[in-house]
């Protein structure tokens, strides 16, 4: 009995290895780029993962959708189409 868990220590060690190192900060950015989606609000200059550069000129909760302002008029995007990422850095103060 003793020699069975022996034998499982290995993979029980890689898979904690792997969740520290893999999943955990997955579902950790993950979280953040929810909240980040929640607290967006009019007039925010966002990008979409696409590249599209713009400006939020509405939010609709029903939908979990946004309507933003690009130099070619208006268009609806999903808030998750949003890239925290490159939002943030087109935010960002100039050094």
């Amino acid at each position: 009995m003793g020699e069975g868990i022996g034998s499982m220590l290995p993979f029980i060690l890689m898979f904690v290895v792997v969740y520290f190192f893999m999943i955990a900060p997955q579902m950790k950015r993950a979280k953040k780029e929810k909240k980040f989606a929640a607290e967006l609000k009019r007039g925010d200059k966002v990008v979409t993962k696409s590249g599209l550069h713009g400006k939020v000129s509405d939010l609709n909760d029903k939908d979990n959708s946004c309507i933003i302002e690009t130099m070619a008029g208006k268009l609806k995007f999903d808030r998750s189409a949003i890239s925290m990422e490159m939002s943030s850095k087109l935010n960002a103060p100039a050094k």
